[in-house]
């Protein structure tokens, strides 16, 4: 008997998010003989707990299936429902009773850490109660920070966009040259500096723009950073500074806590924003020179006029890897990418223990950051080009971005 599948969306979206689901629902629904419906959960595993879902074969009839390739945030939806820890929770057999209801013999989950802990959760709670229902997580995140694969999707076009804007931000700032100037740039990434380090890819030699970067990896120091921006404006007059959101102290403090208190989300993290606003009021006060800050938000993960043709091609084949590997029998593992040895690039698709991956965090190698904790080294160049490569033709209607909306 022909098992269904059930896919969903969780977490903040990226560039690519929905080219890992059009993966997963065009090669589900390219096995016939052995899947029979293809349903989306809208707003993930807590919009399916309240029977909020589609049949994504309507999607591929109405057309809109190749568009969910090039349109940015989540078309399921998402959230940020966490799973209770104790898996004797009566949330448990609920969920199992429903995937029965609806014969679901395949689940696919495309998200990060929170993610894969929702796909971790599931699949032991299966193993405990005998289901055979096969839990696949499918990577996402903007920030790089899941362990055991390479990179995640995601990652390539949020560096390439931040790559591209700080290069445009350096351009403008240059335009005046008779005044000293600092502009800083705030650049997501809470405990990972992975895309902040992407701000290195912006300059077009040695010692351009911008010149100073500080990732959360290292302890940052108030005193040391205006020091450090003193002495760039020594040979840069119009210096261009690029910090991650998270930067701290080392012990804890996140620096935009010094401006203000910080809340926490469903899951317990702290909602940073502020970094950038705090240093810019510190030079203003220490240095007494133009200065002003940029926040680049959401536009980092939602902006289609930069997506990487290599991420979105990673982003489609770890979601059909996905239907294959569940196919295969293969539960509880997140489709990892393996970066094979040698000159040129390429990378091969392999299940990893997801329980071995949710709540980990992958941060950039401290060898790869240099400058005392002000610069970025060779060997994140030399890892990050491959990620931002290709063009992708984002259709248009009227002169505009066509997307795919869910009806």
């Amino acid at each position: 008997m022909k098992k269904n599948v059930i896919v969903g969306q969780s977490g903040g979206p990226t560039a690519v998010i929905n080219a890992s689901l059009y993966g997963v629902v065009y090669e589900a629904l390219m096995q016939k003989e052995q899947i029979g419906t293809v349903y989306g959960m809208i707003n993930g595993i807590e919009g399916f707990l309240a029977d909020t879902i589609m049949d994504m074969n309507s999607v591929e009839q109405s057309g809109e299936l190749e568009l969910i390739k090039t349109t940015p945030g989540s078309f399921l939806g998402s959230c940020r429902y966490k799973l209770p820890e104790d898996l004797k929770d009566d949330v448990y057999p609920l969920l199992f009773k429903k995937f029965e209801e609806y014969s679901i013999g395949y689940f696919f989950y495309i998200g990060g850490n929170d993610s894969m802990d929702t796909v971790s959760k599931l699949s032991r709670y299966a193993a405990i109660s005998g289901s055979e229902i096969c839990f696949i997580g499918i990577p996402k995140t903007i920030d790089n920070d899941l362990v055991l694969t390479d990179h995640t999707p995601g990652f390539g076009s949020a560096a390439k966009y931040v790559a591209s804007t700080v290069r445009e931000i350096a351009i403008d700032a240059s335009v005046y040259d008779n005044k000293k100037s600092v502009t800083i740039v705030e650049i997501m990434g809470r405990h990972a500096g992975w895309l902040t380090a992407a701000s290195v890819l912006a300059r077009k030699f040695e010692n351009d723009n911008p010149v100073l970067i500080y990732l959360p990896e290292s302890a940052f120091n108030t005193d040391t950073f205006i020091e450090d921006v003193k002495k760039a404006l020594e040979h840069t007059s119009n210096l261009v500074v690029c910090v991650s959101e998270g930067i701290n102290d080392g012990n804890g403090t996140f620096i935009c806590e010094l401006a203000s208190d910080v809340g926490v989300d469903t899951f317990g993290h702290k909602m940073l924003t502020g970094s950038g606003k705090y240093l810019e009021n510190l030079v203003k006060e220490k240095l007494g020179v133009k200065v002003r800050s940029i926040e680049l938000n959401v536009n980092q993960r939602c902006s289609s006029s930069m997506i990487s043709a290599t991420d979105q091609e990673e982003a489609i084949q770890a979601g059909i890897s996905g239907v294959h590997f569940a196919l295969d029998g293969i539960t509880g593992k997140m489709i990892a990418f393996h970066r094979t040895e040698g000159a040129d690039y390429s990378i091969n698709y392999v299940p990893e223990d997801v329980n071995l991956i949710c709540n980990q965090e992958k941060t950039v190698p401290p060898e790869w950051i240099t400058g005392n904790g002000s610069d970025i080294g060779q060997a994140f160049i030399d890892y990050a080009l491959p990620l931002i490569q290709g063009i992708v033709n984002v259709p248009e209607e009227n002169r505009l971005p066509k997307f795919a909306y869910r009806k």
